[in-house]
């Protein structure tokens, strides 16, 4: 998944937080209870930029996920722990001995929000969509696992029926995969696996055409624990508790808002005065004082990502690996690290985070002596000759503080002129899918735990290669990984692809992400998560009265 954001460095008085967070975040009028009713629980949630979209076959981004985890689901679940995986719209399932059939037998009584039954046919119906050529969904490669999946979205096979999807009938959906998936359950809680209601979305046009209006408020039917009710774009997106979803009676909230804020110090002052429960990021330089005052508040989680610069091989000089490789060995991580986010990330010298007992082989090596001989072996010595790049990144501080930090380095460390550009997230997303950039700030959130969902990023023609990178060494590579025998055979070869990511250098890695925000402690069940995949059914309020905002109301 794509990360839109992170933290924001702008000056900050602290003894004007030590002074406003005594308040207590999270004490608003909205949701408190009175005397003769129960307050409604209202959980406002920072969500970073406004989404894209709300259909789960179109959409890429961490912003789009926290929302349609809250109005769809699939076969599996997040698990209460925030850990493992739990019964979704299947309520159990089973594999062959050889591990390619996977059966799952969907509940009798999972339901649309509509009132209709949610079916294997639903699915079936749902993964030819995504897998249809002319849709083109960026994330159709996930599916590449099942039998005829890759064919069928490349064009080389046209029956869908001879596709390895079936159901047997209306609750027993068959999967029969090209090789065993030892991820196979974890990758099924990504929404590119979520059914779509088809009925809807014919409504407001061909199935296969993204952009419809089927994803509006009032239009949008999905199975999730939560129905859309309002968005009103760039202001506020509300959901509420689905009263169709199977598991309705266990679900905490009434209300989420999630409220689109890009400027990361307008969103802490919302924090402290109530009208967010929990912020999508924080301001930097303002980590330290919440460290101090308010410790309870400040949440730093490890969080599977990696926080990177995209490079356009397909323009020159970015088309020379030694020009790529210079620019990467002449930044100074550590740095970026401990001066503008002071959060723990660790610098990134590999594309895959270390996780579970994986860890990378080869790492970029050599400082800025040997990126200045390689742009010189390239023909720009000290950068004479070679033309102004352009950073592009998306609207936040924090990007803005680290691309002026990597153009600084660049200019003074090797000569090159760098030019600074910023989008908002919409249309920094069509910019970067179109390479409409030199170099383009981006992030990458695992979509399950696990080597593989980082290293497919790269491969030839993926929708979310974008780069313009193509190995076929790579690509044979990386799918003879799933087929090996054994884990330690896998993950041996996710070191050599990291290897070959390391000496081809199609993207520059900057650090591994912290999970950083501030939550109140009103929220309940706020568990920490590796990717940070939300089940809202699990999240939780307590009550908040607040008497001098009580006066004069029934």
């Amino acid at each position: 998944m794509r990360a839109p954001i992170q933290s924001s460095p702008v000056p900050f008085s602290y003894l004007a937080l030590a002074l406003a967070i005594l308040l207590f975040p999270g004490c608003g009028k909205t949701g408190q209870a009175t005397a003769s009713s129960p307050a409604k629980k209202i959980l406002n949630v920072g969500n970073g930029a406004e989404p894209q979209d709300l259909d789960p076959q179109v959409t890429t981004g961490v912003t789009e996920h926290h929302l349609l985890m809250a109005l769809f689901e699939g076969l599996v679940a997040e698990h209460p722990s925030g850990e493992g995986i739990a019964p979704g719209v299947a309520e159990s399932w089973e594999t062959s001995a050889d591990q390619l059939t996977w059966t799952f037998h969907l509940r009798a009584k999972a339901r649309w929000s509509n009132g209709d039954p949610v079916t294997a046919h639903d699915f079936i119906r749902s993964y030819q969509r995504i897998l249809t050529p002319v849709f083109a969904a960026e994330y159709s490669y996930q599916l590449y696992v099942v039998e005829g999946a890759e064919a069928f979205n490349k064009g080389t096979l046209t029956d869908f029926a001879k596709t390895g999807f079936s159901a047997l009938d209306d609750h027993t959906l068959v999967l029969h995969l090209v090789q065993p998936v030892p991820y196979l359950l974890y990758a099924l809680r990504h929404t590119s696996w979520f059914p779509v209601h088809l009925p809807t979305i014919e409504k407001f046009g061909p199935p296969d055409r993204k952009g419809s209006a089927w994803t509006r408020a009032g239009n949008l039917v999905g199975n999730g624990p939560f129905i859309l009710t309002k968005w009103l774009p760039n202001q506020a997106i509300t959901v509420e508790r689905s009263p169709t979803y199977w598991n309705a009676a266990e679900v905490k909230l009434d209300t989420i808002i999630f409220h689109p804020v890009e400027d990361n110090n307008t969103e802490e002052r919302m924090f402290r005065s109530g009208q967010l429960d929990v912020t999508e990021t924080i301001p930097t330089d303002k980590i330290d004082a919440y460290r101090r005052e308010r410790p309870e508040l400040l949440r730093l989680d490890p969080f599977y990502g990696t926080y990177y610069y995209n490079l356009n091989l397909t323009r020159p000089p970015l088309d020379d690996v030694r020009v790529r490789r210079a620019l990467a060995l002449a930044l100074d991580r550590e740095a970026i690290v401990k001066t503008i986010l002071r959060a723990g990330q660790e610098p990134a010298y590999h594309f895959t985070p270390p996780y579970a007992g994986y860890t990378p082989g080869e790492k970029l090596t050599g400082g800025l002596a040997e990126a200045r001989r390689l742009l010189a072996e390239a023909g720009y010595p000290e950068g004479k000759g070679m033309r102004r790049l352009e950073i592009l990144y998306n609207t936040s501080e924090a990007h803005k503080a680290v691309a002026e930090a990597v153009q600084q380095m660049w200019r003074t460390g090797l000569g090159v002129e760098v030019a600074l550009r910023n989008e908002e997230w919409k249309v920094y997303l069509d910019s970067k899918d179109n390479l409409a950039y030199d170099v383009c700030r981006a992030g990458w959130i695992g979509d399950f735990p696990d080597p593989h969902g980082f290293l497919e990023v790269f491969m030839t023609g993926g929708g979310n290669n974008d780069t313009g990178y193509a190995n076929p060494g790579y690509d044979r590579l990386l799918k003879s990984a799933l087929g090996l025998p054994d884990q330690s055979a896998r993950m041996d070869i996710y070191r050599q692809l990291d290897t070959m990511l390391t000496r081809d250098v199609p993207e520059i890695p900057l650090y591994f992400y912290k999970r950083v925000h501030l939550i109140s402690p009103r929220v309940k069940n706020w568990v920490p998560n590796i990717i940070d995949n939300r089940g809202w059914q699990y999240i939780d309020l307590d009550p908040v009265i607040a008497s001098g905002d009580l006066k004069g109301k029934d």
